[in-house]
């Protein structure tokens, strides 16, 4: 497990972006966006890593946001170029933010 955080971290890429977020099927909580502030990679628990791997095997992740609720909003880099935002819990639960 070590070796993949440290092959994220190595391939982090961080970037200012503005994206909606993910359409996927998922538990809703309800958040703001404001509420995020950007930390570095290194701040991913094991279980949000091996989902990224797990979901987003060939993707690169551009930037991560923190909530004081321990939820994570990432901005993926897709082979394709396309940026997805998402989001997931500590625990590596991915969900979609309701409408404020």
């Amino acid at each position: 497990m070590t070796f993949k955080l440290l092959a994220l971290v190595l391939l982090t890429s961080f970037t200012n972006v503005e994206m909606t977020p993910n359409k996927g099927d998922g538990v809703n909580f309800k958040i703001t966006t404001e509420e995020f502030k950007k930390v570095d990679s290194s701040e991913l628990t094991p279980p949000v890593v091996e989902e990224i791997l797990k979901q987003y095997p060939t993707s690169k992740l551009a930037a991560v946001y923190k909530n004081s609720k321990n939820q994570f909003k990432l901005i993926m880099v897709l082979q394709s170029g396309t940026r997805r935002t998402v989001y997931i819990d500590q625990y590596g639960r991915w969900f979609k933010p309701k409408s404020h």
